[in-house]
This record gives C-alpha cells, structure tokens and sequence, in this order.
C-alpha cells in the first residue's frame, strides 16, 4: 500500500499499520494452519472463498505454520479481555498471515479483513498481500441487515447471495422481514392457509412465495456457520392483511379481506380482544421461536394506524409476554415503547429521522427505562431502499431522499436521541424494504454501497466528542477504502450502485 494511503478494508479497523518489509506472496503448496476450537471450520469457508475467488487450493492442517502458510489461531489470550467476543488480530509479513482470535466469530471476521486486502485480480501469480499489522474488535455487538421479504419474495439461494455478500462487512445480524399486507413468507403447521393462501402473491401482484419450515432451518444454519443470527420479524397488530385475508376468523366481521398487493399502509390489524387472535399468536410465535435458536423474535408494533391506542397497548403487553413465554427476547419498532408493560429486556428499532420527531425519542427511551436496549436505524441515513438521486428507477424518497453515501456515513447512533448513549444501544441496523424491488439484482444495487457505510458506524470506534455532524467521520479517508471495496464486489458478481461521490476503479464496472 502506497505510504500515507489508507488500508483498504471496511468497517475501517481500530488499528491497522502498514510495516517495512516484503509482501507476503501466497505459493504453491501453501496451507492453512489451524488451533483452537472453531479455527477448522473459519480456515475452511477461506479455502472456500480463495478456491472460488482466487482458483487456490489449499490444504487445512492441524500443526504449527511453517514458512508461507496462513495461520488461524483461537485462544483465550490471543486478543485482549475486552475484545475475546468477536475482536482479532491480523499479521500480514512474509513470513506468513497470521489471525488471531479468542472466538471462530472474532478469527471468521479477520479471515473478511484479509479478503479484502487480497489483489482483486488473486487467480493471477503472484498473489501479494503489503505487509501489515491490524488489531480489530466491534463497537456494537448487534450489525444488522434487515431485508423485507414479505413484500417481495426472495428464494433460500437468494438469501444466501445475500448473506454472502453482507458477511464481508462484518454484519453479524439478519433481520428477515416475514409478514406484511402483502405477504406471508414463513409455513405455519397450524395454519396452512397462511402461506397457501397468504403467501401467494406480493407487491404489484408479484408471484408470491414462503419458506417452508426445512427451508427457514436450513438458512439459520447456513447464516450461522457464517457467524450470522437470524432475527425473524412477525409484524402485528398492524401490516397483517395476509394474514386477514387467510383467515376470516380474525377479523371483526369474519369476512376476509382481498390479499393486497399495494404500498399503503395502517390499514390492517389484529383484534386485541379477541380470543382467536391470541390462539393465532401463541401458535405463530411458539413455531417461528422453535425455528430459531437466536435470541430475538421481532414482532413489529409499527404504523398500526386502524388499531386504538387503548387496544395497541393491551396488545403490545400480551403480545410481548407470549415472545418471552417462547423463550425469546421481545423486539419491535420503536412505538412500541409507548407500552409500559414490556417484559424486561425488550429490545426496541428505532426507526425515525436523525432528528426524533413527536414521541419517537421518549417512545424509544421507553425501552431503556423497562430494562432493554436499543437498535438504532434512523430512516433518513440507514434505510437502504432511499433513493441515492432524484429520479431513480429504484427505492423510495419518503425519509428525506435522496440519501448520498455520504449522508449514511457522517452520523453517529449516539447522538440522535437525547439521553440515549452507547451504555443502551445494543446495535445498528440497515433494513431494505423491498416494495419497489422485485428481483434480488435490484436490492443489491440499493444495498450496496450504502451498507458499507451503516456497516463501518456499527463496527469501527466512536468518533471524537464534537458537535460537528460532518467531522464526525472522515469522508475523506473512507472514499478510497469504498472504491477499493467496489472492485471486490465487481469480481464478485455483486449488484452495485456506482455513486458519483467515489473514484471507483475503472473495473468496478457493474
């Protein structure tokens, strides 16, 4: 790396310092060295990754390194006490790579760091890599994605494209958007006619789709192996037309709706004081929380416009008690804070502008005051669908769009809500809705790069205390390690937005 250039990976690390010396060249013969519990399994998504990549072949061994090799070491004193969750270490010198963590998690996310300084052009010899010294650990534990599948469907393999691509910016969370007007995505056993009817079709009359439970078992797994939690969102009382529209029983009138396949919304909700409604529920949540072994479940709360403030409450209360009867740690949008009956632990979204409007503030500070925390996604610079210009054929405007790169970059969870500070703020989160996006080309091309940018707030330190929203981050400084991103993510086939603010490299040229 040219001196006084910054080293090319995001989330920028805590400490990354280029040294004297040769470059490390990756030979013929050479091997990954592997100890400690989990190392195996890390050292062998990287063969994966440089066999798909780079056309290497290498061989995992479970000895010391000799002279050339890449070494995966996990042990409890490897990174400091503060940092063993998910923190690493990585040395690049010619004698060899070396990572090293006290998690798989924490060496999983040094083996993303190394992708990215690996020569975009690695089936070529020889493959180099500078010499550098880079010691790592995240800000916030939870780094979240959420894409909303209800409005339009995505296909396991698409889910995984997806995973893929948002693990190399060290995203540990993925927060799947099941239910909605629109659609109905995961099998329930107990109410077939959820996703045999409710699942059938999506936004602009598209062909619908679900998971069927296997299915849904099988992406956990596979987002777990790739140190990703699955986070299943059952949005109610509100956005629940399918479900409606499947069962007349849990309307007032015992008539089913028409299934929807617009873009309004507050016009549905469940009846709080109805007793099918909660059979539904206990049954709904007792087998999507069986499903996932994770922590949370997310049951939305948001923009229930058609349901009373007396009956919201009352729903909210008994709604989040059967989540945590399930074994699972409540989670919704931040109106949900409006309720003073949340179970202790519930985990609210903030979901409002960078300037709280109205309640949201108090309604998000609610969730601190009953014993939680909170997921910061402001609308305004983390919504991923927002448009990035006036006139794009993709996304929406409604949050203060268009949003540049920029803008998704140059903010800080910890100061938007006046009293909210990093002790309660349990991560950040970029949700992609998906009304406007119909085919998974589509949401990588909003995703990316802005992800980048919602990814490096929730990994890389806090920045210094000033009250200058814009010297909050370096723009300057992330530019060229975004470009340098992009050229990855053009040899990867992945979808992206080429944004007029970044000097792209010429074959980054999707």
């Amino acid at each position: 790396m040219p001196a006084g250039e910054p080293i090319p990976v995001i989330p920028r690390p805590v400490s990354a310092e280029s040294v004297d010396g040769a470059p490390f060249t990756l030979r013929p013969g050479a091997r990954v060295s592997v100890a400690g519990a989990g190392a195996g399994e890390v050292a062998e998504l990287l063969l994966a990754e440089l066999a798909s990549d780079c056309r290497r072949d290498l061989t995992v061994v479970h000895e010391p390194p000799a002279f050339g090799d890449i070494a995966i070491v996990i042990a409890e004193d490897e990174v400091p006490e503060d940092a063993r969750a998910e923190g690493y270490n990585l040395a690049v010198t010619a004698e060899g790579v070396r990572i090293g963590a006290a998690s798989a998690a924490g060496a999983f996310w040094g083996v993303q760091t190394l992708r990215q300084l690996l020569p975009v052009e690695c089936a070529s010899d020889p493959l180099t890599i500078e010499p550098v010294i880079i010691r790592d650990r995240p800000r916030y534990a939870y780094r979240g994605a959420m894409l909303d599948v209800a409005r339009h469907f995505f296909a396991p393999a698409e889910v995984r494209r997806f995973i893929d691509a948002i693990v190399l910016l060290k995203i540990n969370h993925l927060h799947l958007h099941l239910t909605d007007d629109q659609g109905w995505r995961i099998q329930i056993e107990r109410w077939p006619n959820l996703t045999a009817h409710g699942g059938s079709t999506g936004s602009d009359g598209s062909a619908g789709g679900f998971y069927t439970q296997d299915e849904f078992r099988e992406l956990v797994a596979y987002a777990a192996a790739r140190h990703v939690t699955i986070v299943p969102e059952l949005d109610m009382p509100g956005h629940t037309n399918a479900a409606l529209a499947s069962y007349p029983e849990l309307t007032p009138s015992g008539v089913a709706p028409a299934l929807y396949t617009g873009s309004k919304v507050g016009f549905s909700t469940l009846q709080a004081d109805d007793v099918r409604t909660w059979e539904f529920i206990d049954d709904v949540v007792g087998e999507v929380a069986a499903l996932t072994p994770g922590p949370y479940l997310h049951i939305g709360g948001d923009e229930c416009l058609s349901t009373s403030p007396g009956e919201f409450l009352r729903f909210i209360a008994r709604a989040t008690a059967i989540v945590a009867d399930h074994g699972k740690t409540p989670a919704g949008w931040h109106e949900m804070g409006k309720s003073d009956a949340l179970p202790d632990g519930t985990i609210g979204q903030y979901w409002d502008f960078l300037t709280p409007r109205e309640s949201a503030g108090d309604e998000t500070l609610s969730f601190v005051r009953q014993g939680g925390s909170v997921i910061m996604s402001p609308a305004d610079v983390s919504y991923l669908d927002i448009v990035y210009e006036e006139g794009d054929r993709l996304g929406q405007d409604w949050a203060d769009g268009p949003t540049s790169i920029r803008q998704s970059y140059e903010w800080d969870p910890a100061r938007i809500v006046p009293g909210l500070g990093d002790a309660h703020i349990l991560g950040v989160e970029g949700p992609v809705w998906t009304e406007t996006l119909a085919t998974i080309d589509d949401v990588e091309e909003m995703v990316f790069p802005r992800l980048a940018a919602v990814a490096e707030v929730a990994w890389s330190p806090a920045p210094a205390d000033t009250a200058d929203v814009e010297s909050v981050r370096d723009f300057g400084d992330f530019a060229p390690r975004l470009a340098a991103l992009g050229a990855h993510w053009a040899a990867a086939g992945t979808n992206f937005r080429r944004v007029p603010e970044i000097a792209w490299h010429e074959h980054a040229s999707v």
